[in-house]
């Protein structure tokens, strides 16, 4: 089933300055990569954005970071896109992840992971509508 799903790239990796590589993995990997952009999160959007969080002990530190700098954000589509992401993204830990995984390569710390992707259907929708409308989208 062809489906999206939402990337990111974070700021530690556009910081490294690695995001075209990573840009080039989805794109090598069979994405077509739908809408695509640069953006400074504020830190309240930042909470907006990982609500599902806020309970977590992680959930400040993970706001903090999310908005220090610019972000990358991506609508990603293929056959099973959702789960090609994660697999592609690797383990959040970068020390667990599977060589070749973006998170291997460029994460530097279970908190600076390099990317997010959508864990589900349900969030891949929630987040792609966060970040992006309609007329955003380019088939």
């Amino acid at each position: 089933m062809i489906e999206r799903t939402l990337s990111i790239i974070k700021p530690d990796a556009v910081k490294m300055k690695v995001s075209g590589n990573i840009i080039n993995i989805f794109e090598t990997n069979g994405f077509q990569i739908l809408a695509m952009k640069k953006i400074h999160m504020s830190y309240k959007q930042a909470q907006d954005f990982y609500k599902e969080h806020q309970a977590r002990p992680f959930y400040h530190d993970l706001c903090t970071f999310m908005s220090s700098g610019p972000v990358i954000v991506q609508i990603l589509e293929k056959e099973n896109a959702i789960k090609a992401n994660r697999d592609i993204m690797g383990a959040t830990n970068p020390a667990d992840a599977d060589t070749g995984t973006i998170r291997k390569m460029y994460g530097e710390s279970i908190d600076n992971n390099a990317v997010h992707g959508s864990d589900s259907a349900t969030s891949a929708v929630r987040e792609i509508g966060f970040f992006f409308s309609e007329l955003e989208i380019v088939q």
